[in-house]
């Protein structure tokens, strides 16, 4: 998946900014995860609530917001700031540090190590194009397409080429689109698609061909422009949208993942999310005596040890053997 972006526009979009940007200062300088994961979850809490904050105490009654976060609000209400933002934001190298982790392909420890080389912004990575590898080098020409979300509308004629597409190529495949698009996100950071075929299963031999194929096909018609990187069951690149009416689209990010197709609905479930939505379900499915991932649900045995994987049709099976009520993408936010 591509770079996370901050959540869509709300009415407490200044709240939701600030954290955004601390959570990332918290990865990329600190490499502090608890700190990110802490920050994004109370941004993402927030960006879903349906009024205007006016205090930390209120921010406080939901989920996932805590007294240090709520102190933040309080303290950003009232001046229109934050001290500790404004510490980060005069610190050069955290800075510098922030910026090139939103080039694809650039992560913090790459971030790092090419600040101490002397690199601190976009101008100084295009001289010295050398030190990137190729996925970077991709990441760095398309920077300012990929830092802009993709409207809904933009998405769903992705989702119509592409399907076509892969129908075209061989009708038995099964594509899904993911990610916060399938909840119904009004935009979104990147495409992120699942592909199935019957003949690749778990148990059969790998079959990157499934895969390659149907990038091929969405290459020759000019949907996929460039390849981040290509394996058997993986490929990352860059897509775009051609206007019909000469309109111009900005290059976007794609993901297509090839699933065996026993493990495709797990995926689908759990790459649909949203984070929050799937620690909770792994939860509920613990307390049920049931361990779930990306790939399987399996019984617990009486000595905690996993059985074999449950036989899995569609996303409701798995809501089904946890006996929890099944519930669209669009109710996955939490």
């Amino acid at each position: 998946m591509s770079k996370r972006k901050a959540p869509q526009e709300s009415l407490n979009e200044g709240i939701t900014d600030f954290l955004i940007e601390l959570a990332n200062y918290e990865r990329n300088v600190n490499r502090a995860i608890h700190k990110y994961n802490a920050y994004r979850k109370a941004a993402s809490v927030i960006s879903k609530y349906p009024c205007k904050i006016k205090n930390g105490a209120e921010a406080k009654k939901l989920d996932g917001v805590g007294s240090k976060i709520a102190e933040k609000i309080d303290e950003f209400l009232t001046t229109g700031k934050l001290r500790k933002l404004e510490k980060i934001r005069q610190d050069d190298t955290s800075s510098s540090i922030n910026l090139l982790t939103r080039v694809s392909g650039i992560g913090p420890a790459a971030a790092r190590k090419l600040v101490e080389e002397g690199i601190r912004s976009l101008e100084d990575l295009k001289k010295n194009e050398q030190k990137l590898n190729h996925h970077q080098k991709i990441g760095l020409k398309y920077f300012e397409d990929f830092e802009k979300r993709i409207p809904r509308k933009e998405m769903l004629q992705m989702q119509e080429i592409i399907l076509k597409e892969v129908g075209k190529q061989d009708p038995d495949y099964i594509a899904t689109i993911c990610g916060s698009f399938r909840r119904g996100a009004e935009s979104s950071g990147d495409i992120d698609i699942l592909l199935t075929h019957p003949a690749f299963t778990s148990e059969s031999a790998k079959q990157p061909k499934l895969l390659h194929q149907v990038v091929e096909r969405l290459e020759k018609t000019g949907f996929v422009t460039d390849t981040l990187s290509k394996g058997d069951t993986k490929f990352m690149g860059v897509c775009l949208l051609h206007g019909e009416s000469g309109e111009s689209y900005p290059f976007r990010r794609i993901d297509i993942r090839l699933i065996p197709k026993d493990q495709y609905y797990c995926g689908v479930l759990y790459f649909t999310g949203s984070d929050i939505f799937n620690k909770n379900m792994r939860a509920h499915a613990l307390e049920m005596g049931f361990t779930l991932n990306e790939y399987t649900i399996r019984p617990l045995g009486v000595t905690g040890v996993a059985g074999e994987p449950l036989p899995v049709q569609s996303e409701e099976d798995v809501f089904e053997y946890i006996q929890w009520k099944y519930r669209e993408p669009k109710d996955r936010s939490e």
